[in-house]
């Protein structure tokens, strides 16, 4: 049976057909979708995330890991209806309202998605009311806002309080980030983290709901 290291380095590396022939390797030798996700892809994504936080590699490799890692996900993802594959967390997650930048958002989704977590990304220039309709609906654990304009981050407290006027924001976990976002501000309108980066953003939503 596979330790699926060579998978893990694989996606790391961003070498895409070795990486989808491990997995579909994995398969062949009877590992369990879920193990395949923990510990070959989501392990790598991990690394490559603390990498990342750490100034080791730059967005354009982790972009090449993150399609390494999708390309291999397409091969388990119709065995998915199994049961087999659990989810870490629903994070929902958008740019705010009068703001039209998405690579910072994106990063985050595709950084989360890689660690496990079930993404729901409603685009950007995304209103309170549509945050709220969609918390609503989908019923997340945490509520991920972005903004790269300081003159859209009063969005987020807005957003904060929809969801509070809504009666859901002590069901789910608010965390915001972008570039002119930092600590105190998220201190300032009580969401519940901030994350300076994609890799960071991960530990930070573990963090929340107390994932190891």
């Amino acid at each position: 049976m596979s330790d699926f290291k060579a998978l893990a380095e694989s996606v790391m590396k961003a070498d895409i057909k070795t990486a989808v022939a491990e997995t579909q390797s994995a398969l062949d030798a009877g590992s369990r979708v879920q193990d395949i996700v923990d510990n070959g892809l989501i392990a790598a994504m991990d690394e490559v995330g603390d990498r990342f936080s750490k100034g080791l590699i730059f967005v354009p490799q982790m972009l090449r890991s993150a399609k390494a890692m999708k390309e291999c996900m397409k091969l388990l993802e119709p065995l998915f209806q199994e049961g087999d594959v659990t989810s870490k967390g629903k994070v929902l997650i958008a740019t705010v309202k009068g703001d039209l930048h998405d690579i910072g958002k994106n990063l985050v989704a595709m950084m989360m998605e890689g660690a496990g977590f079930t993404i729901i990304d409603l685009g950007v220039d995304v209103s309170p009311d549509k945050f709220v309709q969609k918390a609503q609906e989908v019923e997340p654990d945490i509520v991920a806002m972005s903004a790269l304009l300081s003159t859209t981050m009063p969005a987020m407290p807005h957003t904060i309080e929809a969801l509070e006027k809504a009666g859901i924001r002590n069901k789910v976990k608010v965390m915001i980030g972008g570039a002119p976002v930092t600590q105190k501000y998220a201190q300032e309108i009580k969401a519940d983290s901030y994350a300076s980066d994609a890799g960071s953003a991960v530990s930070k939503a573990k963090e929340l709901l107390g994932i190891g």
